[in-house]
């Protein structure tokens, strides 16, 4: 698959970030705070048929210690972890929530994108970035000469924050073994943190996104890179270009600790 250039990170011109599932913004949030508005919460949603209450007498899967070296055992066990994540209720979010987004892609991929949280579709498909941001982070990955079957793809949280807000350190407190277990099982050998609040979250700081742009960070043993989200990029064309610069040295690094 021939690399892509950073203008094939262009959508339809129909394509656009519906409000359910954009991030509020920065000014958005304090203008609220201000006046003293507040986001409606969703209604609960129905559970799916599919997700299975938790048996109490039943173990969670192990959070921590030993990882398989065989791929299928590694990918069985996030499996495993994947089904009792559809379970969780440790935070406030399990209570509006319509699906559990656990991640997708491969369980042995060398590439690993983690994003904020849930949007509206994610929500309601159980999958995460299946809206115009998952369409265009599609497109991102096949400029590097990937696809989205070779990468994995999760969240901060697994559950959607009502309002798209921020997640709460207690919600992200609650999902951080999940999302540690996830880069145990699936090794890989760079991880893209998608935008400012995930970045921030997985780096322990307060720092601009620019700020952490430009250079690598190690998060849970693994090389990582910030980027802007696939949110921003359909709000500001201008990020575009600077997200391709990352993408490509993200790429090369991939294909250098793969050793092609």
């Amino acid at each position: 698959m021939r690399d892509l250039g950073w203008e094939d990170l262009y959508l339809p011109r129909h394509v656009s970030l519906s409000p359910e599932d954009a991030p509020r913004s920065e000014s958005t949030r304090a203008s609220d705070a201000r006046s003293g508005r507040t986001t409606p919460e969703p209604p609960r949603a129905p559970e799916p048929a599919h997700a299975r209450k938790a048996d109490p007498a039943s173990e969670p899967p192990q959070l921590e210690g030993p990882v398989p070296e065989d791929p299928a055992d590694r990918a069985a066990h996030l499996v495993e972890l994947g089904r009792y994540c559809a379970t969780c209720e440790r935070c406030r979010l399990s209570e509006g929530r319509n699906r559990v987004v656990f991640g997708s892609g491969d369980p042995d991929a060398d590439l690993m994108f983690i994003g904020e949280g849930p949007g509206a579709q994610e929500d309601r498909q159980g999958l995460p970035f299946v809206g115009p941001a998952g369409e265009l982070l599609t497109r991102i990955v096949k400029a590097i000469g990937m696809t989205r079957e070779q990468v994995y793809i999760a969240n901060i949280v697994k559950c959607r924050p009502p309002g798209n807000r921020d997640p709460r350190p207690d919600e992200v407190a609650a999902c951080r073994g999940y999302l540690e277990r996830q880069i145990d099982l699936i090794r890989p050998k760079v991880i893209v943190a998608l935008g400012r609040v995930a970045a921030q979250t997985l780096l322990g700081n307060d720092l601009a996104l620019g700020k952490m742009r430009g250079e690598w960070w190690l998060y849970h043993g693994v090389e990582l890179r910030v980027t802007y989200h696939p949110a921003a990029l359909l709000r500001n064309a201008h990020f575009k270009r600077p997200t391709w610069e990352d993408m490509q040295v993200v790429r090369d690094r991939v294909r250098e600790l793969a050793g092609g």
